[in-house]
């Protein structure tokens, strides 16, 4: 009741305060969750990668549940240089770093089964679950998710 209103769920240049009563937490198992990626180019690759694999398992999901759609599954990526390197095997030199599970990515682009499509970072829908945005940001990307605003709520 005394806080002051927000536009979006995380405010841009907001600091997080340490809580001093708060249990102690180990971050060593946090550290180890993510995968230690050497550019931005690979990240992208592995993220794509694994949004792949999620979209094979809900076709395959929606199939067994009548719902078959023969068509393409549409990935949408802001890096260039992933959607190169997914189609495009010749870059092998400048990628033989990255984990060989992650190339499954270039077998399904290869079969037609995913598409990656370039998406400019200003369209990354996702972005409102991730990143401190301005409130016209965050209401434009709200509107793209399909989320409406319910005014004369208090």
């Amino acid at each position: 009741m005394e806080s002051n209103s927000v536009g979006s769920p995380i405010v841009p240049g907001f600091k997080i305060s340490k809580d001093e009563n708060g249990d102690s937490v180990d971050e060593t198992y946090y550290k180890q969750l993510p995968i230690v990626t050497l550019s931005t180019t690979e990240a992208e690759f592995v993220a794509a990668a694994v949004c792949a694999c999620q979209g094979v398992w809900m076709k395959r999901i929606l199939k067994e549940l009548g719902h078959s759609n023969g068509s393409c599954t549409t990935v949408m990526c802001d890096n260039s240089s992933t959607i190169k390197l997914s189609k495009n095997p010749v870059m092998h030199g400048r990628s033989k770093h990255i984990d060989v599970r992650f190339h499954f990515l270039r077998n399904l682009t290869k079969e037609g089964t995913i598409e990656l499509v370039h998406c400019g970072s200003q369209d990354q829908v996702a972005d409102i679950m991730t990143k401190p945005l301005k409130l016209e940001v965050f209401q434009r990307l709200r509107k793209l998710l399909g989320v409406c605003e319910i005014s004369g709520i208090n």
